[in-house]
């Protein structure tokens, strides 16, 4: 018997890549749920549910059907969820908090390692949390309904990288955006520098929501490749792109997040390890703009935050 996995939000930047590698293996019956909000279609060849995750109608559903969840759909990034706090509280809060009480069996759910703001040294998940934002706290306040649950809670680091061949690229990510300046501008503005991102490759993500499927592991676990500061993610990037300058400020950076992840407990308990470094992020990424595959890098909707702007009224 195939295992039955709902993707909640897999038509997004996570998304894509989680679906790919579950369609690609034989034993996963694969169904998509999504809005397609950053999207105009969805031509996956798998299973596929039009629907808000806030519509009633969505818990009434056979839910228990499927053996596995994976809850991706969320606003996603500090931006976006603070243009409309209350909007945040009910897509990212609220919408799990009812699945929680109806669906019966295994959730994998998105968290993120902004939970722990901003703190010296080595963080595991026993470290204190000190969430900075809405979009972090909501995703703390999920982490809480699902402590006693059949759950896996993965608290991401920064994601870099292209997704799979269909969903849009994020570029309100640093590794991502600052490969496009690179590129287009011969330059890359750095705010302070000194803040530490845990670098986290998309595709990694999704090999380890495949762990998650097959272990019966439960918690919170960190998930992570390398720490590193800003502006030598900055100067990695610079040795790709010839003629690039690095123009840095001490102006302070509106995102005060610094944190350093460890992934001890990942490797332990999942045997999880990253597989995708910083160079493969930034080479595929620069193979797509030198071959133009994509039109307009400054399109609204590969910035969360830029898009949700203009259609926040939609939503």
């Amino acid at each position: 018997m195939k295992k039955k996995i709902l993707v909640v939000g897999g038509a997004g930047y996570v998304g894509g890549v989680i679906v790919d590698l579950l369609l690609s293996r034989k034993n996963y019956d694969v169904t998509v749920f999504d809005n397609l909000l950053y999207e105009d279609s969805y031509r996956k060849n798998c299973k596929f549910i039009s629907g808000d995750i806030r519509d009633k109608k969505f818990y009434k559903k056979s839910l228990n059907k499927y053996d596995v969840i994976v809850w991706l759909a969320a606003l996603v990034g500090d931006g976006a969820c603070a243009i409309n706090p209350g909007l945040t509280d009910e897509i990212n809060f609220q919408t799990l908090k009812k699945l929680s009480n109806k669906y019966k069996k295994r959730i994998i759910f998105i968290s993120t390692c902004s939970v722990y703001g901003a703190q010296n040294g080595f963080l595991d998940e026993n470290s204190s949390v000190n969430p900075l934002s809405h979009y972090a706290s909501s995703k703390l306040k999920c982490e809480s309904i699902l402590k006693n649950k059949n759950s896996i809670i993965f608290r991401l680091g920064t994601l870099f990288g292209v997704s799979d061949n269909y969903s849009r690229i994020r570029m309100d990510l640093v590794v991502n955006t600052l490969s496009a300046k690179a590129f287009f501008e011969k330059k890359m503005s750095v705010f302070g520098g000194e803040q530490f991102r845990p670098l986290l490759h998309v595709k990694d993500v999704a090999r380890a929501i495949e762990i998650a499927i097959k272990s019966k592991k439960r918690g919170i676990y960190n998930l992570s490749y390398k720490n590193m500061k800003i502006i030598d993610i900055a100067k990695e990037i610079q040795k790709y792109f010839k003629n690039t300058k690095i123009i840095k400020t001490k102006i302070k950076f509106q995102d005060a997040r610094n944190y350093k992840v460890r992934n001890i407990k990942a490797s332990k308990d999942l045997s999880f390890k990253a597989k995708y470094n910083l160079k493969y992020g930034i080479l595929e990424l620069k193979k797509l703009l030198i071959e133009k595959r994509i039109k307009n890098f400054n399109d609204p909707r590969y910035t969360n935050q830029k898009y949700l702007e203009i259609f926040k009224e939609t939503i």
